[in-house]
């Protein structure tokens, strides 16, 4: 039986390619090649972070540990996935060459001190000696001087010193300051840069007087950002504190890799990996700068040249929602969907503000998982428990790399009068669930929201995301129960129209496949269509995989990684899966089962991963009204018929870009133009040329 499965970090790494990809595609605007080629680094900071740190942790536990698919132990993963880094950082240093090679073009060059001018030079000695030196604090290693803790992803300039005596030393300067330009223009007005590391780099022998220089590089740590709160949290400590304090011990957590900007002795090399306690396999060395965030002030300064950068497009107003209406009482109407970022988040807030102020409404409660920096949504929360609503709000402090920001709501949301939960112990909570509860004229009534991404203003530009909001009663009820079961820290054992993690969300889902299954063996058509961000849940893999066996044409569009490899002859040959990677981020979950009447629609916020079927609370929500159907249904299709952004699998499990034949297909680019169409034809045209509605 030949393997269907893929390892879930290669998989990752094979995602982050179609990203590099995207870099190195000529037809995407200049600009946004450059957005590509940060995003890749970053996608790799974080995969370093959680994920070679969680393989990092399982090592130091028990060595003998698989993955349950592709049988793997965490040390053959690391090694695996350091070799697949390699080449892809090769690439990843090319293409950051080229284009900065065609920002040249544009005027904007940014130099070394091989390109430097006399004139420049002079200039970048001073700057150094003013600007640079007086907040520097220099470290050489000694008995008395132990190595400086190296804080996670700052860059660092490390020079090897040699003594009068002949002995060798390390010295180590911070070049990230918040007072120094990281982008240093040059005098003359000509669009000349350089980056402050390299000039610290440079000069630093001026600040190590008495020593020779006999090697030197820019260095950049990543930190493991592995912590088990959970098993680390003792519950007769105040939980918000705890996580405060857990975020400060996040940032001392031992490097999983060392990045360098030059070859220097492999003795020094060494040294360095024994002071950091980095095995030398983990070195990186890159021609490319160490940390690629500086590009975005490059495209700054070509803001000028509109051709460099994608069509400027701005959400629009759904052409579900009337004018000068009461949200609440179209909703109870009809259910609405809301598609981001081709419409604006702003209905949603309007609901939530219309909820706050009206007298019927008895209480609001709602999950957060990741909100903006200036949150609308807190805004109108904080406003409706001032306006002496019940508002319940549960804050998920464990979010990786927003638990800060959470904490700073939760303190808020909690001064407003807001009650706030934390979540279940062992379980985060993802979903994105929000349930208004009025009091009607006869009997209590409910409007829920349900989306597949997170309450964030600001993603929900750069997202492609689904909300969903209904008066329909049952769902109401599905939803109480929902938060009954939060409020007492428990996880809800059986729902009838929700699908709910951890308890009723895999099974019912395996029971749907299961389904489609029969309908096959019985001569009827059957078919199961998933959009999601990944896959790697073994039990539905393995269900999927019978029921391609079986017979079901299964569509799969997974952003991310891909466990299940397509097109096995004799296993998965019933199975196509696509990947999407465009100008926005594929964040969307779909879930379609079944052929003609009888055909099933859900929007999720989990994908089928093991950790959100089984290890976090989410929610699916079923779609019952035909024109939403309808409009998934277009969606999905549009999206499966993509030829300019989707890659297709193949048995193999690599990717290959969708070949364009007939009518070129951007189904993001498209999408948002039927958006724009829909808003011109509510407007009678020129609100088209509006924008977003404020």
């Amino acid at each position: 039986m030949e393997n269907i499965y893929m390892n879930r970090e290669l998989s990752w790494l094979k995602f982050n390619e179609r990203v590099l990809e995207e870099a190195e595609n000529s037809e995407v605007p200049l600009c946004e090649r450059m957005n590509f080629v940060s995003i890749y680094q970053s996608n790799l900071d974080e995969f370093f972070r959680v994920r070679v740190g969680s393989l990092q942790d399982q090592m130091l536990i028990n060595k003998k540990i698989r993955d349950n698919k592709t049988k793997m132990t965490s040390e053959e993963q690391i090694r695996a996935i350091l070799k697949v880094v390699k080449k892809l950082n090769k690439r990843k240093d090319a293409a950051y060459k080229n284009l900065m090679d065609k920002v040249a073009e544009y005027g904007i060059t940014l130099i070394d001190f091989t390109s430097a001018k006399e004139e420049e030079e002079k200039f970048l000695e001073q700057y150094f000696n003013h600007e640079i030196v007086p907040l520097s604090s220099p470290t050489i290693v000694g008995k008395r001087q132990p190595f400086p803790f190296l804080r996670n992803q700052e860059i660092y300039a490390a020079v090897v010193l040699e003594t009068r005596g002949g002995k060798e030393r390390i010295g180590i300067i911070p070049c990230t300051n918040n007072m120094v330009e990281r982008l240093v223009e040059l005098p003359g007005g000509t669009g000349r840069y350089i980056l402050s590391e390299d000039i610290v780099l440079h000069y630093i022998g001026k600040v190590f007087k008495g020593y020779k220089v006999i090697g030197k590089s820019l260095i950049r740590v990543v930190r493991n950002a592995d912590i088990d709160a959970d098993a680390l949290y003792d519950e007769d400590l105040d939980y918000r504190e705890f996580m405060a304090d857990l975020m400060k011990e996040r940032k001392k957590l031992s490097p999983v890799r060392l990045d360098m900007s030059r070859e220097i002795d492999s003795s020094v090399v060494e040294s360095l990996c024994r002071y950091l306690d980095v095995s030398p396999e983990r070195v990186f060395r890159s021609n490319a700068p160490l940390d690629l965030s500086f590009v975005f002030k490059i495209q700054d300064l070509l803001r000028m040249h509109p051709e460099l950068f994608y069509e400027r497009r701005v959400p629009q107003k759904s052409a579900s929602f009337r004018d000068g209406e009461s949200i609440l009482k179209q909703i109870e109407e009809e259910d609405k969907l809301l598609s981001y970022p081709y419409e604006s988040i702003r209905p949603f807030l309007r609901m939530l503000n219309e909820a706050a102020e009206d007298d019927s409404v008895i209480s609001i409660k709602m999950t957060l998982y990741r909100l903006a920096k200036q949150s609308k949504v807190v805004e109108a929360l904080c406003e409706a428990a001032e306006n002496g609503k019940e508002v319940v709000v549960l804050v998920e402090l464990r979010a990786r790399f927003d638990e800060e920001n959470n904490i700073r709501w939760s303190r808020m949301l909690e001064k407003a009068g807001c009650q706030i939960i934390y979540g279940l112990e062992g379980f985060k909570v993802h979903s994105k669930l929000c349930l208004i509860t009025r009091k009607g004229s006869e009997k209590i009534e409910y409007i829920t929201q349900i989306g597949t991404g997170n309450y964030n203003e600001k993603t929900a530009r750069l997202y492609t995301d689904l909300s969903l909001m209904t008066a329909d009663e049952q769902i109401g009820m599905d939803a109480a129960r929902v938060f009954q079961a939060l409020t007492k820290g428990e996880a809800v054992e059986e729902s009838e129209h929700l699908l709910v993690a951890p308890k009723c969300l895999q099974n019912r889902v395996i029971d749907m496949i299961d389904e489609e299954i029969e309908h096959k063996k019985n001569g009827e058509e059957a078919y199961i269509g998933l959009k999601l961000n990944s896959l790697t849940d073994k039990r539905i893999i393995d269900k999927l995989a019978e029921a391609s066996r079986a017979g079901v044409r299964i569509d799969m569009i997974v952003r991310g990684i891909s466990c299940l490899i397509p097109g096995v002859k004799e296993q998965t040959e019933n199975i196509r899966i696509i990947s999407i990677v465009g100008r926005f981020l594929e964040h969307s979950r779909i879930y379609i089962f079944g052929c003609g009447e009888n055909r099933k629609y859900y929007i999720s916020s989990a994908d089928f991963m093991t950790r959100n079927t089984v290890k976090r609370v989410e929610v699916a929500a079923p779609v019952y009204a035909p024109a939403i159907k309808e409009r998934l249904q277009a969606m999905f299709d549009l999206m499966l018929s993509d030829n300019k952004k989707a890659r297709e699998e193949d048995a193999d499990g690599s990717y290959r870009l969708v070949e364009c034949e007939g009518e070129p297909i951007n189904s993001q680019k498209m999408l948002y133009q039927e958006a724009y169409d829909k808003a011109a034809r509510r407007n009678a045209g020129p609100a088209a040329e509006s924008g977003e509605e404020e």
